[in-house]
């Protein structure tokens, strides 16, 4: 999930990379409610794959240093 400010739309915008389609799936107004937000978009996408027998997209592993 990565969560980023949007100046443009004044809030807070979630994306998933690892699911293709659009680069935006959800927004909050604060963080807080964007993680919220956040998750429960990933759940309806995760429900979404398993409904049409679709296996889930891998993820990308990211290494900090």
């Amino acid at each position: 999930m990565i969560i980023q400010w949007s100046d443009e739309d004044n809030c807070f915008l979630v994306g998933f990379p690892d699911f293709p389609g659009q680069k935006w799936r959800t927004h909050g107004d604060t963080y807080e409610l964007a993680v919220t937000n956040g998750i429960e978009a990933l759940d309806s996408l995760i429900i979404g794959y398993e409904a049409v027998g679709d296996p889930l997209p891998e993820p990308t592993v990211c290494n900090a240093a």
